[in-house]
Order: C-alpha cells, then structure tokens, then sequence
C-alpha cells in the first residue's frame, strides 16, 4: 500500500484562471498550481514563498483528488491549461494528475529548470526547459537537462524559455539554444525588481524592464539571431509583482 505522504503533491499556492504570462502559452488562460519546494536557490527568484524552506509551514500537502477538485473549482468544469510551476515542479508526483486532467479535457504545461526528470513528462502536453543562466549563481548540470528530454520521448511541445538580465546571460542563451537546435528559443528579460518572500505588492521598475526589454530586443536583431522569440513578462506589466495572478 503506498503511503499517502508520498503521493501527497506540496501546494504553496493555486490561482487562476488567468493569463499565462510568459513563454509559448503567454496571454492562454491557465489555472496555475504552484508547488513548494526547489533544488536551487536563484540569486533573482521571484518565487521565494514557493522555494525557501522558512514558507515550508505555508504550504499544503495535498493529495492528488484535493488538488483536481480545486482546479474543477477555479475552471467551472470548463477545460482549461493547467500550468504546473514552483518551485521546481518536477520534484512533485504529479503523474496522476496529469492522467486524470488529460482523460477530462485538461491540457498541462510545466516549467522546470532541468533538473529532475520524471516519467510523467511524456504525458505532458507542454514541456517548458528553463535553464539558469549565471546571473542566478546556479550551475546547469547538462546530463540532467538531457535526461529530462530523453523522458519526455519527444511526445509534448517542448522549448527552451531563458532569462537574461546582461550580456553574461545572453552569451549563455546563445550557447544553450546551439546545444539544443531543435528547440523553440523564447527570451526574456530579467525582472531585477523581485519581490520579497513576504510581500504581495511589491513595486517594478516598469522602466527599468522595457529598457531592458529593448536592449533584449536590439542584441538578437543585431546578430541576425532570428529564431528566438523576445517575449516580456506580461502578467508582471499588468500587475507588477502581485502574487495569485
């Protein structure tokens, strides 16, 4: 008999339906279920109520039906995307979910840096790799980015969404999308305004991020890089950096 804190999936927040805000679904209404918990520790997270252990009290055990039955709740019964994000989703057993969504409709996308590998990535329907450039101080371990390709078996729509806040970040863009050729490129500027763990209204440099956003947008025009998409990061224009939306 499995035991029920095993298949328990550790929930730090579940919103929606709302806009996706970034990457290849950007602008999709999505219902968002965010788990706790994450192998790294990125210098500019801007989810540290999902990530560090001090929120660890604030997040919910859940099993795999209490969270259905909040994501029928928040649809209306209605099929939606369901993104799937941290934290670091893929440390979560959400393979069931995936299954039973699917089998009623529900479409599911996850975005995870690469680092954990599961089986259930082939039942995905979006797969979102999003390695960490070295503005964040995390290391990409190459090996397990490639193992997480390897378990999707091709079978989801797959991309890479890279975060650059200098041209450190951008040289590392380039050199991951050369590894990874037949991947859809999406970049975004870097919001260098987080928000804190513990406020929901923090304030962005809305200036700040369109300057960035230009400068984005001039680096791969100028070096004729015509295959990535720059994209910004459209839920924090609309709402800055308010949580649950």
């Amino acid at each position: 008999m499995t035991n029920s804190k095993e298949t328990d999936i550790r929930v730090a927040e579940i919103f929606g339906p709302t806009i996706q805000g970034e990457g290849v679904l950007i602008g999709l209404p999505t219902v968002f279920v965010r788990t706790g918990g994450c192998d790294y520790r990125c210098s500019w997270c801007d989810s540290l109520h999902a990530v560090d252990p001090e929120y660890r009290d604030q997040w919910l055990a859940m099993s795999t039906d209490a969270v259905w039955t909040k994501i029928l709740e928040l649809s209306g019964n209605t099929p939606v995307t369901v993104s799937l994000s941290g934290g670091n989703p893929a440390i979560q057993p959400f393979g069931d979910l995936i299954r039973r969504g699917r089998g009623a409709g529900y479409r599911f996308a996850l975005e995870t840096q690469g680092s954990v590998s599961k089986d259930w990535f082939a039942e995905l329907d979006v797969l979102v790799l999003s390695p960490k450039p070295p503005s964040s101080g995390m290391e990409t371990d190459w090996a397990a980015f490639d193992t997480c390709l390897h378990k999707a078996q091709g079978k989801p729509e797959t991309v890479l969404k890279i975060v650059v806040f200098d041209e450190t970040d951008y040289a590392y863009a380039k050199e991951a999308a050369a590894r990874y050729p037949l991947l859809p490129v999406y970049l975004q500027p870097g919001n260098h305004t987080p928000p804190p763990a513990d406020d929901d209204g923090a304030a962005v440099d809305q200036d700040g991020l369109m300057e960035k956003m230009l400068w984005l947008v001039d680096k791969v025009t100028q070096d004729r890089w015509f295959e990535a998409r720059v994209l910004p990061q459209l839920h924090v224009l609309l709402w800055g950096n308010k949580r649950g939306v």
